[in-house]
């Protein structure tokens, strides 16, 4: 018999529908020569330190560091993940071929591969990946079964990462708890964790200590267009005052107009940091809810695979493409105008083998038989991943920039504001959409809060300027203030986890820098939520932010690459190289259990300060 190990229940009985195991037998499936059993997530950890020594059951510093000579892994001590494995264990004792059907990335690779090194199994592995829990993908993944060995860079970078986090985890924490920690609490310090929390300090920090400065800025009316002055802003109330006393009763001069067509093409599809970052924008769903949402989808068969890092889909599914969009019959009034007007289009910001890794972006499935059954929430996540997919094969919006440049000439050269120039350049811009390709996808006027507070001015509407006219204007000088830095929101926060705290709003350029991202995709929102959990910050509407102790607790961090999120991000880039076959773990072992012993070493030399107690988390 062979032995297929899916990674949840659910999954397991639907893979042994398709593959015919129809017979339920306690723990698993059987049928037509194959064996479907599950695991429960995690059934297997790493060793916790008093399962090395008792000496590391006390917390000490002088036990410190702690770095066990071979890493260990122990059944997770809850009844139902124990009886599991027991019966997983007489399934591998028995069977001719393991088959891995976890799920299909560095996460799923780990709990599947711990569990059959704890069962001791000796038999051939073979490897099932697959991007959708569909009867024709689950029917192609067994047609095309890889070999085990195929994936031990990913298990590898798996397993080092898992082992990396225990080191860094339980060394700093211990020692950072024994000399700053009050009577009875714990500090928690994360590879990820605290260069997160130091993202939300430093923002906070900064806000605290923005001063802000008045500043005043020319503009003037003319036939019902805005212009700004091109000189910046001006310092004083007063020089902006003669300046525009200056200009009043002149007349301002048009001296260019330049219209220039342009196009802006279809948003990505999403990968899972970017569906989090806008659900959060658009609906206020935390990380961890978003995560749970496409997990949701996915596991109904309506989406691919969520756990992804990358906005870009293989070739070979382009043949599928129009097979997906014909299935999303709710719609049709979107998806008949590219089914009936010849061969989709195919872009190469959609399409590249060569951005793919293990898995492409989300996408539909085409199969919509389950969402008559979704939730609310569920159909709001659902609906944001099939409008990204249908509007990749629309054109471009094309939209029309206008920019008009103007002038007030000075005579009087007697003015303070006018001595060292004799004219005041002007600028107005505008922008109309002449075709809206894409757009048309996306229901308008849905603007949430946030973006109609983020637009400081209405939109400017410009009449039809010719070079050279020229007439009176209504000049006038506007007061303004430099603006700190914003609160981040959840959604900011991922984006600057992803960007390794690089603050970048351009897709293609964040799209470069995700190798040096801290955290993984699939491990952000939990990064995040366990933040929460233990005090570090708090939540107010959209606003994610640190509490004094979080603050505090990046205080008196004297190591930078602890909470530094770039020199993190570099860790995390050897991780994928790990991965990618590209670089040695046991390198990245050694260079770990450098840090670790540095870290510790350094708490010991640091000064005691006083931290404050933990406080009730704020609601």
């Amino acid at each position: 018999m062979k032995l297929c190990i899916a990674e949840k229940p659910s999954v397991g009985r639907e893979i042994a529908r398709v593959i015919g195991a129809t017979k339920a037998q306690n723990g698993y499936m059987e049928g037509n020569g194959y064996w479907v059993s599950w695991t429960f997530g995690h059934l297997c950890t790493l060793f916790e330190p008093d399962d090395y020594t008792p000496d590391w059951k006390r917390w000490r510093m002088e036990f410190l560091p702690m770095i066990p000579p071979a890493f260990k892994l122990k059944l997770i001590a809850e009844k139902g993940s124990m009886n599991q494995f027991e019966i997983l264990s007489g399934l591998i004792a028995r069977c001719e071929e393991v088959i891995n059907c976890g799920d299909a990335g560095q996460e799923g690779e780990v709990i599947q591969r711990w569990v059959m090194q704890k069962a001791g199994c000796k038999v051939p592995v073979k490897r099932l990946w697959i991007s959708s829990l569909t009867e024709e993908a689950i029917k192609e993944g067994f047609a095309k079964l890889y070999p085990a060995s195929d994936f031990d860079n990913l298990y590898a970078a798996g397993s080092v990462r898992a082992i990396g986090d225990w080191l860094l985890g339980m060394n700093a924490s211990r020692a950072y708890t024994l000399k700053f920690g009050q009577p009875g609490q714990v500090l928690s310090i994360g590879r990820v964790q605290t260069p997160t929390l130091a993202l939300l300090v430093e923002r906070q920090n900064a806000i605290e200590n923005f001063k802000p400065e008045k500043f005043w800025e020319l503009k003037t009316l003319y036939r019902g267009g805005t212009f700004s002055a091109t000189g910046g802003r001006i310092a004083t109330e007063q020089a902006a005052k003669d300046l525009c006393q200056a200009i009043a009763d002149k007349e301002l001069e048009i001296t260019k107009v330049e219209k220039k067509k342009a196009k802006e093409h279809p948003p990505k599809l999403f990968d899972l940091t970017l569906l989090q970052v806008e659900s959060n924008r658009k609906y206020g769903f935390s990380a961890d809810k978003t995560l749970q949402i496409i997990q949701s989808l996915y596991e109904k068969k309506l989406t691919t695979y969520p756990r992804v890092d990358t906005n870009f889909l293989p070739n070979d599914i382009y043949a599928k493409s129009a097979g997906i969009l014909r299935g999303l019959t709710p719609y049709a009034t979107y998806t008949h105008p590219l089914l009936n007007d010849g061969p989709l289009r195919k872009s190469g910001k959609v399409f590249n083998d060569k951005k793919i890794t293990d898995h492409h972006a989300i996408i539909p499935t085409g199969e919509f038989a389950a969402a008559n059954g979704l939730n609310h929430e569920e159909k709001q996540v659902f609906d944001m991943v099939i409008r990204r997919f249908i509007a990749v094969f629309y054109p471009d919006c094309e939209y029309a920039n206008t920019t008009v440049l103007a002038k007030v000439s000075l005579t009087d050269s007697g003015t303070k504001a006018g001595k060292s120039k004799n004219e005041v350049a002007f600028k107005a811009t505008g922008k109309v959409i002449v075709a809206q390709g894409w757009r048309a996808v996306f229901p308008a006027g849905q603007k949430d809060e946030e973006e109609k507070e983020a637009k400081e001015e209405p939109e400017n509407v410009l009449p039809d300027y010719q070079t050279g006219e020229h007439g009176p204007h209504q000049p006038q000088i506007v007061q303004k203030q430099t603006q700190p830095p914003k609160y981040m929101s959840e959604g900011d926060l991922l984006k600057a986890m992803e960007t390794a705290g690089k603050m970048v709003e351009d897709e293609e350029l964040r799209d470069l820098m995700k190798a040096n991202g801290i955290g993984r995709p699939s491990t952000r929102a939990a990064i995040i939520e366990t933040l929460i959990k233990r005090n570090y910050v708090y939540k107010d509407k959209k606003r994610i932010l640190p509490t004094p102790m979080g603050r505090k607790l990046i205080e008196i961090i004297p190591n930078r690459l602890l909470k530094s999120a770039e020199l993190t991000g570099q860790w995390e880039k050897k991780l994928r190289e790990i991965s990618d076959g590209e670089y040695s773990p046991a390198q990245f072992m050694e260079q770990l259990k450098g840090m670790v012993c540095a870290v510790v070493d350094e708490v010991r030399r640091t000064p005691r300060i006083a931290l404050i107690a933990e406080e009730e988390p704020k609601k």
